[in-house]
């Protein structure tokens, strides 16, 4: 999938930043983020990855996304009118393979409470991904 080809660039280029990398992150019911990253002061990054202008143009959640980080950015690959994006959020140039942070996303820093839910929902889901991959019968139901 092309998006997914983009999260996995953003990722090893956040990744060489000393951020913690999760896909496919929940921060509230009824939103789910392509890419967040903890960087190495406990910041957050949202990064959205638009593989087209349709994927972009069908995209009706993205704003509520902006609550539940300190930096938002968009990933395009590009070849991506990147004039159809807003100029107040991040960009970043992708592919498969790595990426290139274009415009650097103004930072708006979270509230300490929902900076706490953040972290914590952050460090649950990573643990428990992390057991999925070194015990997966552990979600089977077969061990108790």
């Amino acid at each position: 999938m092309p998006g997914q080809r983009l999260a996995r660039g953003v990722a090893r280029l956040l990744r060489s930043m000393d951020h913690a990398v999760l896909t496919e992150f929940v921060p509230s019911r009824g939103l789910r983020v392509d890419v967040i990253s903890m960087g190495p002061k406990g910041e957050f990054w949202i990064v959205e990855c638009k593989s087209c202008r349709a994927d972009f143009m069908g995209d009706r959640k993205w704003q509520g996304y902006v609550e539940w980080c300190d930096r938002y950015f968009w990933a395009v690959d590009c070849d991506f009118p990147t004039d159809l994006l807003p100029d107040d959020t991040g960009l970043i140039c992708a592919d498969a393979y790595g990426a290139e942070i274009q415009r650097m996303a103004p930072e708006t820093r979270l509230a300490g409470a929902r900076r706490s839910k953040v972290m914590r929902d952050f460090a649950r889901v990573s643990a428990l991904r992390l057991q999925g991959l070194t015990d997966p019968e552990a979600f089977s139901g077969a061990a108790f």
